[in-house]
């Protein structure tokens, strides 16, 4: 699972960053005082006509854990388990003609020094032939692979993103950090992690074998 947990934390990133902090309510322009000065008690309750300062509350994820094979997002799992499975064919072809590149390698070096110069020619003219179709392999089986992950794990992310929203909505949470994004969380209260919790309940709601939601 660890190919899919690196891409998928791009893919992820891309499908609810904007969802999880931008969907919040902005908070109204303070205009700005000719003389800058400390927030005074009766300004920060929104007593100051100067305006009202936001009460943030922010909360923090671990996406990464959404991939864990044990506490994950089960409809994720599902699916990035579905890709892998797809994809096991190509991957046992790929593994079996390197095998073969191997045994061709090492059949030639103990050969060399005894056999035709002609022949260890040829047999290094197989070998070359036999990598470069490892290497084509090997680039279309990541091109389809790329683009099957989005199909089966792009979906879920979307899903994912708007219940991150909503609950992020439903418990007054002003901003979500992913902590694998974020740098410089030297630390913070185990409080503010809502990883498990969110897990857990879109686990609850999005049982591993429902359908998506339609998109509008």
């Amino acid at each position: 699972m660890k190919i899919i947990r690196a891409i998928a934390a791009i893919a992820f990133f891309a499908a609810i960053s904007a969802a999880s902090v931008a969907a919040q309510p902005k908070p109204a322009t303070t205009p700005t005082p000719a003389k800058p000065g400390p927030i005074s008690s009766t300004q920060a309750t929104g007593g100051s006509t100067t305006g009202n300062v936001p009460e943030a509350k922010v909360a923090l994820v671990d996406t990464d854990a959404f991939l864990d094979d044990k506490m994950g997002i089960q409809r994720l799992l599902a699916a990035a388990k579905k890709l892998e499975s797809e994809f096991q064919p190509r991957k046992t072809e790929l593994q079996n003609l390197q095998a073969q590149v191997d045994t061709m390698t090492a059949n030639l070096q103990k050969a060399q020094a005894v056999q035709d110069p002609k022949v260890s020619a040829q047999n290094q003219d197989a070998i070359e032939q036999k990598k470069r179709e490892i290497t084509r392999k090997t680039e279309d089986a990541q091109s389809a692979y790329q683009s099957r992950m989005q199909a089966l794990l792009g979906p879920v992310y979307v899903e994912i993103g708007k219940a991150l929203d909503a609950f992020a909505k439903a418990h007054g949470i002003t901003l979500i950090l992913d902590v694998t994004k974020v740098q410089g969380i030297v630390s913070a209260d185990g409080s503010l992690d809502i990883t498990k919790a969110f897990i857990t309940e879109f686990n609850s709601k999005n049982p591993a074998t429902a359908s998506l939601t339609p998109q509008p």
